[in-house]
């Protein structure tokens, strides 16, 4: 699919064929991250952050019933007595294994069955009438829901014990090898942030507005294995002056040495990676890394981290014509040759890669491979409305969570965007999340 301009608007049946192909293969996803292993391990807590494999299955069917089954379409509950269970407010990720949740097998049959049901609601729902099921914002709401616990599944297969269960092909290295400028400089000025026309964009994308910001200068690809070791081999965990006062609590009280995985043995770096063990590859980006680890090293660095706007600047504006685009390549959608998303490699590509993907500008890598902190609270743009649901954003609006952008490996096509937004807690280092740094540029 590719950008509406203001004054034209999207093809229904284009929009129905697209959401059509998202949710069957957020679901082929869903099937492969839940059938490559036993049924203990679905039943499991493998960390206490994170919910067992059932939960998220059963959860996911859940919300699809409850969203295009009742609210679309009029239907009564299936399971209204299941409710309560997957609830994400009702109950925290720690108390999830002590619920009395579907078995694996009723956990698919009850998912199957309401997937069946939703796509005979998709072919007869008129995309229009209702500001739910206006260009199908419904089922891409749902298609986008499913393929963001598919993300926190494999975040749950990294961190669980055991064989490998899932493999994939590399990333291809960097041909020819990256030899470009280390930063790029990005303009000043204002530039349009956020999205209006983005049929299936959330609530906190929303609506475009003006922001203006000064000359900044921002890495060319993330920060990279390589460079984050020579932090670490300087002191970084070190030294308190690279430290925000609660990171070096972080660090003090938690004993951190390095990123989520790593350990030192026989005097080299290595890292657990899907049930893997192998040498840390000085080329890939870095990931498993709080917030407080990202600052720390870009103020090590002399640099800082971007902040939300200026990232989404580097990311979509076009200094030729003035306008912001959907993605760094234009609004053509993401492609292989673009970007390393939706699971279809199991790791970051090496820094530099992806030329096909690179901004008007030079950056590199913002799409996909590792999501990116930014300096940046999550707050509410000028103009923010709720829906559907004020529990989707509104409700994590604050000081307390800081924004990511970009995506990552783990993160599906519909799920990522030049003006999606991720949060969470600074101090989370199980997601796959990396960063680049930002210098002020001149005359800033």
């Amino acid at each position: 699919m590719t950008a509406q301009s203001e004054d034209t608007a999207p093809d229904p049946e284009a929009l129905r064929e697209r959401a059509r192909t998202a949710l069957l293969a957020a679901r082929d996803r869903t099937t492969l991250l839940t059938s490559c292993v036993e049924g203990p391990d679905l039943t499991a807590q493998h960390s206490p952050l994170m919910s067992p494999l059932v939960w998220d299955l059963a959860h996911i069917g859940n919300q699809e019933e409850q969203w295009l089954l009742r609210a679309v379409a009029g239907r009564e509950a299936m399971r209204p007595e299941i409710d309560p269970l997957y609830d994400a407010f009702e109950h925290p990720r720690s108390e999830r294994p002590k619920l009395p949740l579907l078995a694996p097998k009723e956990a698919r049959g009850y998912a199957a069955e309401v997937r069946g049901r939703a796509l005979d609601v998709l072919e007869s729902t008129p995309f229009h009438g209702t500001r739910l099921t206006e260009a199908g914002f419904a089922f891409g709401m749902i298609a986008q829901h499913e393929q963001q616990h598919d993300e926190t599944m494999l975040i749950t297969h990294q961190l669980r014990a055991g064989a490998p269960a899932l493999t994939a092909p590399d990333p291809d290295p960097v041909s020819p090898a990256f030899r470009g400028p280390s930063e790029v400089l990005v303009p000043g000025g204002p530039f349009t942030m956020g999205t209006t026309t983005e049929p299936w964009s959330l609530d906190n994308e929303r609506p475009a507005h003006a922001r203006l910001v000064p000359p900044f200068h921002i890495d060319t690809a993330p920060v990279t294995n390589g460079a984050y070791l020579a932090f670490m081999d300087d002191g970084g965990y070190d030294n308190s002056r690279w430290w925000t006062p609660e990171g070096w609590a972080l660090v003090r009280d938690n004993g951190l040495r390095s990123p989520l995985f790593w350990r030192r043995e026989a005097g080299q770096w290595l890292r657990r990676r899907f049930g893997v063990t192998e040498v840390v590859p000085p080329d890939e980006p870095v990931v498993h890394v709080s917030w407080y680890e990202a600052d720390a090293y870009a103020r090590w660095a002399g640099r800082r981290l971007p902040s939300e706007a200026e990232w989404e600047k580097a990311a979509r504006f076009d200094p030729a014509s003035g306008r912001s685009m959907r993605y760094p390549w234009g609004d053509a959608d993401p492609t292989s040759e673009r970007a390393n998303l939706g699971q279809r490699h199991l790791r970051p590509a090496p820094a530099g890669s992806y030329p096909a993907g690179e901004s008007p500008l030079g950056v590199r890598q913002l799409i996909g491979d590792v999501w990116e902190w930014t300096s940046s609270d999550f707050l509410p743009y000028p103009g923010f409305v709720a829906f559907p649901y004020r529990e989707y954003s509104e409700v994590f609006f604050g000081p307390d969570h800081k924004v990511l952008r970009g995506g990552s490996f783990a993160v599906d096509a519909v799920a990522c965007r030049g003006t999606f937004r991720n949060w969470d807690y600074p101090v989370r280092r199980q997601i796959f999340a990396g960063f680049r740094t930002a210098r002020d540029g001149e005359g800033a």
